[in-house]
C-alpha cells in the first residue's frame, strides 16, 4: 500500500509531494499519513512566518477544532516525562513546557497539510500510549538516567518504527550522559554525527547557516552557548547525533549544544530573536524532522 503525503511549507520550497511505503507501520500512523494529504490545502510559497505575542495561558494560544472524521488520525506532539532532574536538578522533562508544545503544534497545523492536535500529550516510556505516536520529544536530558523499564520501553518503541527527538542539552559531559543511556537501550548501536548533506536538513526547508539556537536568556547576554550548563571544554558547536535503524533510517535525533524548543516557546518575546532563531532554525528544522518521520 502506498500513501501520499503532501507538504505545503510556507516560505522556502513551495510544495513537496512524497510517497511512502506503509508496510510494517502501525495502522494509526498510516491513517495519519493519509489524513495529511489534502489536495486543496495550499500555502503560498511567499507566505512568511509572523511572530506571535508572548502568552501565558492555554486560552491565549491558537486553538482549533479537529475536523470530523479525523479525530483519531491527527499528529499529536508527544512529550516524554521522566523522573530524572534536569540541569542541576531543575527543569527536567517539563523544560519549556507547555508553551513550546503548543506553539510548535500551531505552526505545524498552519504551515503544512498535517492535521494536528492543538493540545499535545505527555507520555512515559513505559506507557502503552507511547505506541500511538510516531514521534516523541524529550527535553533537557543532560542528566538522564533511565529505569530498566524505560530502557525496555524505548527499545521496543524505536524498533517498532517510533522516533525520539532529544533537545536542549549542552556540554560534552551532558552528551556522554545521554549517550551512555542510549547504549543501554542499544548496546550494539552507536550514534553518528549527521553532516549537513543529510536529508533531514533539506527534506522540506533548505536549512542554511549555523544551526544553533540558544535560549533567549543566553542570547540576551550576547551568547550563543548556554554556559550555565558547564564548561564547554573547547566545543561550543552544535551537533546533531543520529541513531540509525538496520535499514539506515534515523530512529532518533539528539540536538546537542542546542535549544530548539526555546525557539518554539519564546517566539513572541523578541522580534529579532524570532527572526534569527525561531523562523530561521527552530520551526523549519522541526517541520523537517516531522516530515522525515512521517515519510520514512
Amino acid at each position: 500500500m502506498k500513501v501520499g503525503v503532501c507538504i505545503f511549507p510556507g516560505s522556502v520550497q513551495g510544495i513537496a509531494g512524497v510517497l511512502i511505503s506503509s508496510q510494517n507501520v502501525p495502522f494509526v500512523w498510516r491513517a495519519m499519513f493519509g489524513a495529511a494529504c489534502i489536495a486543496a490545502a495550499i500555502c503560498a510559497a511567499t507566505m512568511a512566518f509572523q511572530p506571535r505575542f508572548k502568552r501565558s495561558v492555554r486560552e491565549d494560544y491558537p486553538n482549533w477544532e479537529i475536523e470530523s472524521g479525523f479525530e483519531g488520525d491527527v499528529f499529536t506532539f508527544a512529550r516524554v516525562q521522566y523522573n530524572t532532574g534536569g540541569f542541576r536538578g531543575r527543569g527536567g522533562w517539563n523544560n519549556d513546557f507547555p508553551d513550546c508544545d503548543w506553539n510548535f503544534s500551531a505552526r505545524l497545523q498552519e504551515l503544512t497539510s498535517y492535521r494536528v492536535d492543538p493540545n499535545g500529550v505527555v507520555v512515559r516510556l513505559t506507557d502503552p500510549e507511547l505506541f500511538e505516536h510516531p514521534m516523541v520529544y524529550m527535553s533537557n536530558p543532560g542528566s538522564l538516567v533511565l529505569t530498566e523499564r524505560e530502557v525496555v520501553g524505548l527499545r521496543r518503541y524505536l524498533l517498532n518504527g517510533g522516533f525520539l527527538l532529544a533537545d536542549d542539552f549542552w556540554t560534552r559531559r551532558a552528551w556522554e550522559q545521554v549517550r551512555s543511556q542510549i547504549k543501554r537501550v542499544f548496546p550494539d548501536r552507536e550514534p553518528v554525527e549527521l553532516t549537513r548533506d543529510h536529508e533531514i536538513f533539506h527534506i522540506v526547508y533548505e536549512l542554511e547557516g549555523k544551526l544553533q539556537v540558544p535560549s533567549i536568556f543566553a542570547w540576551q547576554q550576547g551568547d550563543s552557548f548556554e554556559y550555565w550548563h558547564g564548561d564547554p571544554e573547547g566545543d561550543e558547536d552544535p551537533h546533531f547525533w543520529g541513531l540509525q535503524s538496520d535499514d539506515g533510517h534515523l530512529m532518533a535525533l539528539f540536538c546537542h549544544n542546542n535549544d530548539i524548543g526555546d525557539g518554539w516557546e519564546r517566539e513572541g518575546e523578541n522580534t529579532e530573536y524570532f527572526k534569527e532563531y525561531s523562523e530561521r532554525v527552530s520551526y523549519p528544522l522541526g517541520i523537517n524532522i516531522v516530515t522525515y518521520v512521517m515519510t520514512h
